[in-house]
């Protein structure tokens, strides 16, 4: 967040931040009369754009034009109609190795990301453990 803070306030640029939410098992066809799938589903995507918000505003970004976006669906699809919608010339992601787990259900993002956007890829390093 705070890289593109900065991006943005340095070329006066908007601020575009995406949030992703992929239920990698399908909200729908789950026949359990004990559960809600699909109500559990929409608190989750409220409770990520409320987190969103959240975040934002801490980073105190007043006067800077933002723009927040939740979406469902498969996270490559989302990102890059996104960037196609949106226009975005510069795409800022978090380097992360994806765990087997996250392999598993997601495949490699970070990978297909790189190459099939189109537009240039930003990927911001967390700080290195200790």
């Amino acid at each position: 967040m705070r890289y593109g803070v900065s991006l943005a306030r340095k070329y006066d640029a908007e601020l575009v931040v995406l949030h992703v939410e992929h239920d990698p098992f399908g909200a729908s066809g789950w026949n359990l009369p004990f559960l809600s799938v699909d109500e559990e589903y929409k608190a989750i995507l409220k409770e990520a754009k409320k987190n969103l918000t959240k975040v934002i505003r801490a980073e105190a970004v007043s006067g800077l034009p933002v723009k927040e976006l939740v979406r469902e669906g498969e996270p490559i699809d989302v990102i890059r109609n996104v960037v196609v919608e949106e226009k975005v010339d510069l795409l800022l992601m978090p380097a992360h190795e994806e765990t087997r787990l996250e392999h598993l259900l997601f495949g490699r993002i970070n990978d297909a990301l790189i190459r099939r956007m189109p537009c240039s890829i930003l990927l911001v390093k967390q700080k290195a453990e200790t």
